[in-house]
């Protein structure tokens, strides 16, 4: 009976895969996260090509999810809670463009509630300075090499993890804690 889920997707791209992966995996009704690479124009590129920032690709999370439980609201929701959208090109320490804040639409109805979302989130003031997040059509989507999947999981000792994963995580447990899987 579980097998008839309608699972859509959504492509978010809010700094270093690692950091947000972790976020997304939290969340009931989202079946799988995938990081990967979209926006550029190389094929299968590698994530040393798109460190090179020769490549035109962001870092991004491919979220599955099933929308009778999370709706694409609700992650829009949370794409914008776990980074600064106000950076062109940077996330914290990190910079460069395969890090900059993009939602890349599946179709009209993602494009036009990111639209929507994003002016709210300007005019409401939440944010010192104007949202630079760019929302386009996803063209291409590669997954990144394996040994980036379940990065914070395996790896949450690491100081990066520690010192800018973790408080992303623990935000996440504070202010969407009635979102979280058990």
């Amino acid at each position: 009976m579980g097998d008839n889920k309608n699972i859509e997707s959504a492509t978010f791209g809010n700094g270093c895969f690692w950091c947000t992966e972790a976020v997304f995996q939290q969340l009931k009704g989202v079946e799988k996260v995938t990081s990967g690479y979209s926006g550029g124009h190389v094929e299968n590129p590698t994530y040393e090509q798109v460190c090179s920032k020769q490549t035109g690709h962001a870092e991004v999370l491919r979220i599955d999810y099933d929308p009778s439980i999370i709706g694409f609201d609700e992650l829009l929701e949370v794409f914008w809670a776990t980074h600064d959208p106000t950076t062109l090109n940077q996330q914290g320490n990190d910079i460069g463009p395969q890090y900059r804040s993009v939602i890349f639409y599946h179709n009209e109805e993602q494009k036009e509630k990111a639209e929507k979302y994003k002016q709210q989130l300007d005019k409401s003031g939440a944010f010192d300075k104007p949202i630079v997040t760019a929302i386009e059509p996803l063209t291409n989507f590669f997954a990144a090499e394996n040994y980036h999947r379940d990065y914070y999981k395996n790896h949450s000792s690491q100081p990066y993890c520690y010192f800018v994963i973790k408080p992303k995580m623990d935000k996440i447990k504070k202010v969407f804690a009635d979102k979280l899987k058990q």
